[in-house]
């Protein structure tokens, strides 16, 4: 039951979570944003439209998001064991988070994007800028709010698919859940580590909305 050594458990779960959560978010940013990206200035009202490139990349794109990502936690469990020796505990998680959570990002990035003003684009075109000076001198800086609201998404939904890892050894909150909750039977475990999960949630999703606020008026 709840004694200091389970409550050491939580806590130390506690940081192995947001060690996942953080450490995938960041990397599953580093490679989605640049699909995002991609896929937003080769479609066919993008600034380079180019239909096969953007073709080719959204079918990848899709065939990823598409695997559950249990299954594609265990699928590339040899990938995962060769980048970073082992297959169990949080820092093997994050192969797979990444893998699953890039995709994702490149979708929700380049919805983002594509709410963009098109005059504004056309006015940096009428001004001489070349395709990369209007992506991050315009696009990327006029989607800010929507992009921070979408990273606040991203970020929690990462963080369900690290529950998810603890079935397999993963580590985190999942496997207190998964060993102390559900195989043990322990109901009051179950519901900390739930509780724990929302509450971690609620504050990824207000940092998110509350830095969108900052950046954009209609938000308030």
């Amino acid at each position: 039951m709840l004694d200091s050594g389970m409550i050491e458990l939580l806590i130390d779960s506690i940081w192995e979570t947001l060690f996942m959560v953080i450490v995938s978010s960041i990397l599953a940013y580093v490679i989605g944003l640049p699909i995002g990206v991609v896929l937003n200035i080769t479609n066919k009202n993008g600034i380079c439209p180019n239909k096969p490139i953007n073709a080719v990349l959204g079918v990848l794109v899709n065939i990823f998001r598409s695997v559950p990502f249990l299954i594609l936690l265990i699928w590339i469990q040899p990938i995962t064991r060769m980048i970073v020796g082992t297959t169990v505990g949080p820092v093997s998680v994050v192969v797979p988070l990444v893998v699953s959570a890039a995709p994702f990002v490149g979708r929700m990035v380049e919805s983002s994007l594509s709410e963009v003003d098109s005059g504004v684009i056309e006015a940096a075109q009428s001004m001489g800028s070349n395709s990369w000076q209007i992506v991050y001198k315009v696009l990327i800086p006029e989607a800010k709010p929507s992009l921070l609201i979408g990273a606040a998404i991203s970020v929690t939904t990462i963080l369900g698919y690290s529950s998810m890892a603890g079935i397999v050894g993963g580590g985190g909150l999942g496997a207190v859940a998964t060993n102390y909750g559900l195989y043990r039977y322990e109901d009051l475990i179950m519901l900390i580590t739930v509780v724990i999960i929302v509450v971690i949630v609620q504050i990824f999703q207000e940092l998110g909305m509350m830095f969108a606020k900052k950046l954009d008026n209609r938000l308030k």
